[in-house]
């Protein structure tokens, strides 16, 4: 788990390691993700999260740089099934973490069992050490639709619950949002915070609320922020 006490100095190499660098766009193509991964490489960011359909990547011989993927992506609105079998593909091409995105109707109808048995469903096919984060789409619910289906992810073994695709109308990711869920989720999971964290102030705000993870695409920009502040600048 990363962690950042709060009298610590946060500098671009430290905070790359709290990024998935990400690219998500429909029309990206291999070259877009080639340089994706030769820029998160240079940055030092922990993952590149991408597609299931860019799988496999091409990586480096003896890069750290692990490979994130989607699945049910944006809409959630995909069957337990066909998110498992998503899933079990991608791991099966090489995936180290799997970003799943629940149903969100069933969160706004308060119909937790079904969104935890959703969850299981995916955490089935993906082994340990192996990662599932859940996509909540906090801007959609209200916080104690937030809770519900946090309480849900933790029951059905997620290791981190995430605040947005990225892609919802409502919005991304809000200090109060991850405050919230990592309240809510304590040491049995982590939060990433992914949707609109495009500054080096947005990821600090973020990071203190709790995350231990950032989805950030326009990671280059951010890290220079950092660089910006000075590596003396305390956190």
């Amino acid at each position: 788990m990363n962690t950042t006490p709060s009298d610590a100095v946060l500098d671009a190499p430290a905070l790359a390691r709290y990024i998935d660098h990400t690219l998500l766009k429909p029309e990206a193509t291999t070259a877009d993700v080639a340089a994706l991964v030769a820029e998160a490489i240079e940055l030092g960011t922990y993952s590149v999260c991408v597609s299931p359909a860019m799988l496999p990547l091409a990586l480096p011989e003896g890069t750290d740089l692990k490979v994130a993927v989607v699945c049910g992506f944006p809409s959630g609105k995909h069957h337990s099934a066909i998110k498992a079998a998503e899933a079990a593909l991608s791991i099966e091409q090489g995936a180290d973490e799997v970003d799943m995105v629940i149903d969100i109707g069933l969160a706004k109808e308060g119909r937790f069992a079904e969104v935890e048995a959703d969850i299981a469903a995916v955490r089935a096919v993906i082994p340990a050490p192996r990662v599932l984060k859940v996509i909540i789409e906090s801007a959609a619910l209200t916080d104690d639709q937030i809770v519900g289906v946090c309480r849900a992810a933790v029951a059905a073994g997620a290791d981190f619950v995430k605040t947005s695709t990225g892609f919802h109308p409502t919005g991304g990711a809000t200090v109060h949002a991850v405050r919230l869920m990592a309240h809510t989720v304590g040491d049995k999971a982590q939060v990433k915070a992914s949707g609109g964290v495009r500054s080096y102030d947005d990821a600090l705000a973020m990071i203190d609320a709790g995350a231990t993870r950032l989805g950030v695409s326009g990671s280059a920009g951010l890290l220079s922020g950092a660089a910006e502040s000075g590596s003396g600048s305390s956190y």
